[in-house]
């Protein structure tokens, strides 16, 4: 199911990318995203991944990543009926823990903040079966995302081998690609600007190295955005 998902992404992309140049004269318009982003709950998220793996030891939840997404981009018009456009997005949660079974000797709980940083590229294209001209304007789409991100877990953890505490900090970051869809719908305040919602849903996955208990991190989710657009 995924590769199929991540395959007609990729074709998407490749006609954006065929369709841009001959587009070059057609409408353009700059997007401005506030939203919020909830990463994919833990009865979706695949095996040997680190959140999941975290909640054995760790007091939290996956929902407490949820948190604000910030993004932008730029589309250009393929006709009444079709646009095309790349953006660039941001988004980053730190969740404080305490360890579930374990305390310090004196008591106190033993504490770790877990961090997270999604940066996704996006290029998509939407089809608007009602057209440009009118003032309600809904839409869907799908593309492609890369994702650059990064992941740490910073404070006190417990040596499993010697049930020892200590300090430290581990960290990993990269860049992992999968596809992402688009629902939404925008009204026009004037002809040149447009206020709308969209519900994006990205798909995508990282490999862990060693130093941590788990060996994935998903990091598909749902993001919903208020959108403010300027056609020029």
């Amino acid at each position: 199911m995924y590769r199929r998902i991540l395959a007609a992404a990729i074709l998407v992309t490749a006609v954006i990318v065929a369709s841009a140049a001959p587009a070059s004269a057609q409408q353009q318009s700059l997007t401005f995203q506030l939203g919020g982003f909830m990463p994919r709950g833990e009865d979706g998220r695949p095996a040997g991944d680190v959140l999941v793996v975290n909640r054995q030891y760790l007091v939290f939840d996956i929902s407490d990543f949820n948190g604000v997404s910030t993004g932008g981009e730029w589309a250009i018009s393929l006709g009444d009926f079709f646009e095309a456009g790349v953006g660039v997005g941001y988004f980053q949660r730190t969740v404080p823990t305490i360890y579930d079974a374990w305390v310090n000797n004196d008591g106190s709980e033993i504490e770790q903040d877990l961090k997270l940083r999604i940066i996704p590229i996006t290029a998509i294209a939407r089809i608007l079966p009602l057209g440009k001209k009118r003032a309600f304007q809904p839409y869907v789409g799908a593309g492609l995302g890369i994702y650059a991100w990064k992941y740490s877990e910073t404070g006190e953890f417990v040596d499993f081998h010697d049930n020892s505490i200590y300090r430290d900090s581990y960290v990993a970051s990269g860049t992992s690609v999968g596809p992402v869809a688009v629902f939404g719908a925008r009204g026009r305040l004037s002809r040149s600007f447009t206020l709308g919602l969209e519900v994006r849903l990205q798909w995508g996955e990282a490999n862990l190295p060693q130093d941590f208990l788990g060996d994935k991190l998903d990091l598909s989710g749902t993001n919903i955005l208020s959108t403010f657009t300027y056609h020029f």
